[in-house]
């Protein structure tokens, strides 16, 4: 071997050893050509002393503006513009101390996609989502479902608790079953790495946002599924968390101050009082146990008061969307944030992606407190720029009622009327979306007490209202479960496991029930994917009267009367009646049923159905 040979291997392998040993930095990379080219880097070394050093550049579009320092002297914060005519590549940062130099390399890559074309599309009320927990959902790999290095090393179906192995190739492998449903958008519990030593199968305790978790197919596993859903085009929807995080994210394992977290003298809880953030009379305490308390030990709260932690969670927010091409962003536990912090971060996303759909969780129960926290027409001192909601008011005090409580002046049908009676005060109802069931609260079928046409009537209200509906994986096929234990309403999806019993996909083993309600909703979800009407168009509703309740959704091209009877006894339909719509129309064709009937005819609709009609004229 010649000299010249070993010197270059000599050079390789320094260099090589020089990048195994750079200091970690965050974002990990960034884009040329960003709306949001003023970054915080932040910078972790293993080294105590680091931060004692000077940093430069040597990158031509690069600016370094200033750095800062923390207590932890590990970390370095640095504030850097990049320039307009940046050029991908390598940038070259030089880290000197002591008048030793090193160098720390970060990529600065060329977008690949097209914001508001190829992802960051936005969803809407054209859409239809399906929300499941991977692991739960189908195992498409299985030499992926223990990964060695990893805290949590559970496999067992048997236990609830443990993980079940499902993965995006699951998914992947049933996206034919999605786009039969009508679905157009698929999310997923959170999908960054939970390297928790337990209780990893929901996502909620994320230990490095910038890994995906590996057991689900990591990072490339993730933007293949993106790449799978975009082809068929469907969309990607992001479960961001904000609020808090889990024990063993690498920061909280070693802050670089204090005051990253909401610390207290020992463990304190959310109090889950949101009206301490809009009472008028709330004291400092309510408003600080609301916002600073901690969900459970496992999950500490960040200080999102602090700019630091402000700038780390909004940058990685930007670049999860524009790594993985997501094009929609439902944000955990929307209340516990910092509102202040919310909007800053809401109003960053959509600066670079004005077409992305944001939502936000909001467990609360009436409708005034859900609305403070979305955009609204309410005079109150803060004012939020969330542009939507989980609609858990039209569940609990809409749809729910409407199916379980005897009628009467005030009970069963008339709350679902009352509910969407209070949309004046959004300021866009439709950009929120509706459910009936998630991974938090119990199955509808549980909550209807099994009954299959309740379940059919709640689906079609579901996919006929007005907003985004979302569908909880498996209830299309009668699941049930309730939430004490949680784990209950989070088995595993029939066929989503080689030699399973049942198979929700090709309906062996499955009832005739569960066959129904799916049929069901693959029918109405692909009505919905050609109806103007279900997608744009306008909603009125008239008072139910003897539990007889009728809306429509309408536009200048379609009319859609939608019949929901939630009397014990067949109720008359007098088209004459609802005339205001019905005018100029001779005739409908019973979309459930097939049937076509005259408008002048004497129609009965039987007790405890939905029927939904596409006016016609003849």
């Amino acid at each position: 071997m010649t000299k010249k040979l070993i010197a270059g291997l000599l050079i390789m392998c320094a260099t090589i050893i020089a990048y195994a040993k750079q200091p970690a930095v965050y974002p990990v990379n960034w884009w040329a050509g960003m709306q949001t080219n003023k970054l915080q880097l932040l910078l972790k070394s293993d080294d105590a002393a680091f931060s004692k050093g000077k940093i430069d550049v040597n990158y031509k579009g690069i600016q370094v503006l200033g750095t800062h320092r923390f207590e932890n002297g590990k970390y370095l914060a640095m504030d850097i513009e990049i320039a307009p005519d940046a050029k991908p590549g390598n940038v070259d940062f030089i880290h000197t101390i002591n008048g030793k130099k090193s160098h720390i390399y970060w990529p600065l890559k060329a977008r690949t996609g097209q914001p508001g074309r190829t992802f960051a599309q936005g969803v809407s009320s054209a859409d239809m989502i399906y929300f499941m927990l991977p692991d739960r959902f189908s195992n498409g790999d299985t030499t992926n479902d223990r990964i060695k290095g990893y805290r949590d090393q559970s496999l067992d179906r048997s236990d609830y608790y443990a993980r079940h192995g499902g993965d995006f190739q699951g998914v992947i492998n049933h996206l034919d079953y999605f786009q039969e449903l009508g679905a157009t958008a698929i999310w997923m519990t959170p999908v960054m790495e939970n390297d928790m030593p337990s209780r990893t199968e929901h996502g909620y305790a994320i230990t490095n946002p910038y890994q995906i978790d590996q057991r689900y197919g990591g990072n490339e596993g993730y933007k293949i599924l993106s790449d799978s859903l975009h082809k068929r085009g469907m969309k990607l929807v992001q479960d961001a968390v904000y609020n808090h995080t889990g024990t063993w994210h690498f920061i909280v394992q070693d802050l670089p101050s204090a005051d990253w977290l909401n610390q207290w003298p020992t463990f304190t809880g959310t109090s889950a009082r949101e009206q301490a953030l809009f009472d008028p009379h709330a004291s400092a305490m309510d408003k600080r146990r609301m916002t600073d308390g901690w969900f459970v030990k496992e999950m500490p709260d960040w200080n999102q008061r602090n700019p630091y932690v402000a700038n780390f969670i909004i940058q990685n927010a930007i670049w999860y969307i524009e790594e993985f091409g997501v094009d929609a962003v439902r944000i955990d536990t929307y209340m516990y944030n910092d509102q202040e912090f919310g909007n800053i971060c809401n109003a960053a996303l959509l600066k670079e992606y004005p077409q992305l759909a944001i939502f936000g969780e909001v467990l609360v129960q009436n409708t005034p407190n859900q609305v403070y926290f979305v955009q609204n027409n309410i005079n109150t001192p803060f004012k939020s720029n969330l542009p939507g909601v989980l609609d858990f008011q039209a569940l609990f005090n809409g749809i729910v009622p409407a199916l379980t409580q005897e009628l009467g002046w005030n009970t069963g049908v008339i709350q679902l009327y009352n509910v969407l009676a209070y949309d004046f005060l959004y300021k866009d109802p439709t950009k929120n979306v509706l459910l009936l069931d998630n991974h938090d609260l119990n199955r509808f079928f549980s909550v209807v007490k099994e009954d299959v046409a309740k379940q059919k009537m709640a689906y079609t209200w579901l996919l006929t209202s007005r907003g985004i509906p979302q569908l909880y994986y498996g209830s299309e096929v009668l699941m049930k479960g309730e939430t004490k234990p949680d784990g209950l309403v989070r088995l595993d999806f029939p066929g989503g496991w080689k030699n399973d019993p049942r198979n929700a996909f090709t309906g062996a083993g499955m009832s005739e029930a569960e066959i129904e309600v799916q049929q069901l909703v693959k029918k109405l979800g692909t009505y919905r994917k050609n109806s103007s009407a279900l997608k744009f168009g306008q909603l009125m509703q008239f008072a139910p009267q003897d539990g007889l309740y009728v809306y429509f959704r309408y536009n200048n091209d379609q009319t859609v009367m939608c019949v929901m009877n939630t009397s014990k006894v067949s109720r008359k339909i007098d088209f004459n009646y609802f005339n205001e719509r019905t005018a100029g129309f001779s005739a409908a064709t019973n979309i459930i049923t097939g049937d076509n009937i005259k408008l002048d005819g004497n129609t009965e609709i039987p007790a405890m159905q939905s029927w939904v009609f596409e006016m016609k004229i003849e």
